[in-house]
């Protein structure tokens, strides 16, 4: 089988276990959302027994592919109450970023373990999901700072779901630049809210961040968004849990929670 980004292979590989194969078309360390194909992943997409994805613009190489593809196709932003944008920016109208909401990403797993003709395999993983939810539930309670500076608008999802507020410094493609005005209004929200962190991601330039932690006087730090993981980070046994938890700790520091 074939999944277009980590969190659908890491959550296939969980549930097939040693049973399903399953290949990631984002290789590690590679920003997903403009992902190229090359004529072999084409192949293996269009010979795949399913074939797990996020439509809606996420990543447009995958969804070209996916027309000729002969296996179960699942589009795993289908059937999901999304966010929208203003205006579209980068192809993305709703925002796609589900799995950094461990009570959506439940939801996803659960999906793909129908898919996969495993629910029950799927209720094992949706177990620490759960858990996760109450970690962060709790960690994020009672803090003394609810805005979280962001380099792109990945985590609307989960700011809702803990009652944060996100301030990103670009929209939900990762890619796209602020005009001057923009930064300028961003600048002058964070001033506003008196964070004290900007954070940025593995995969992207810290450059945007750096920016406006020096303007405002704020520190950076690390919020991984877990589009993908670095190889470096996978060979010391990192996953989409151990992230999510190094993010809680990131955010508890950042919003002085006690």
């Amino acid at each position: 089988m074939v999944a277009s980004f980590y969190p659908l292979a890491w959550a296939a590989q969980r549930i097939g276990s040693e049973t399903v194969s399953v290949h990631n078309l984002t290789r590690p360390g590679t920003e997903p959302h403009d992902v190229e194909l090359s004529p072999r992943d084409v192949a293996r997409v269009r010979a795949a027994d399913v074939v797990l994805y996020l439509g809606g613009g996420f990543q447009p190489a995958v969804e070209d592919a996916v027309k000729g593809a002969s296996g179960t196709i699942v589009d795993l932003l289908a059937h999901q109450q999304l966010a929208r944008t203003a205006e579209s920016e980068g192809g993305l109208t709703e925002d796609p970023h589900i799995w950094l909401d461990p009570v959506r990403y439940a939801a996803v797993v659960r999906r793909i373990g129908h898919a996969l003709g495993r629910p029950r395999q799927a209720e094992k993983l949706a177990a620490p999901l759960d858990e996760l939810d109450r970690e962060y539930a709790r960690g994020l309670a009672h803090c003394r700072r609810r805005e979280i500076v962001t380099t792109h608008a990945a985590f609307g999802y989960l700011a809702r779901r803990y009652h944060l507020r996100q301030i990103p410094i670009t929209g939900l493609s990762p890619e796209a630049e602020p005009t001057p005005r923009d930064l300028e209004s961003v600048v002058e929200r964070v001033r506003a809210s008196r964070a004290t962190t900007v954070f940025f991601e593995t995969l992207i330039s810290p450059r945007l961040a750096d920016t406006v932690a020096r303007e405002t006087g704020a520190r950076t730090a690390v919020l991984d968004p877990l589009e993908g993981l670095s190889q470096e980070e996978l060979d010391r046994g990192a996953d989409y849990l151990s992230v999510m938890r190094e993010n809680l700790a990131a955010l508890r520091r950042a919003l002085d929670c006690r």
